[in-house]
């Protein structure tokens, strides 16, 4: 009594379809990919250890002073 069964899921679908449409079924499932895809991202991205200060103000370029030249004083 608790289990559906094939017959059961394929009215469901049927339902399902006329509701959404063949479009919006896709487009949201398309969605959810994107969604799996970004989550794995950001696990993976965890385990990245992030850089040391040290290393980052080595890898820091250090930009020239422009020192204009003053005129005759008044």
């Amino acid at each position: 009594m608790g289990s559906f069964s094939s017959a059961h899921w394929i009215v469901v679908m049927v339902v399902a379809l006329l509701l959404f449409g063949r479009g919006r079924i896709s487009e949201s499932m398309g969605d959810f990919g994107k969604g799996i895809r970004a989550f794995r991202q950001g696990l993976s991205d965890e385990d990245a250890p992030a850089p040391t200060p040290a290393l980052a103000a080595v890898e820091a370029k250090e930009q020239p002073v422009i020192v204009e030249a003053a005129g005759e004083p008044r």
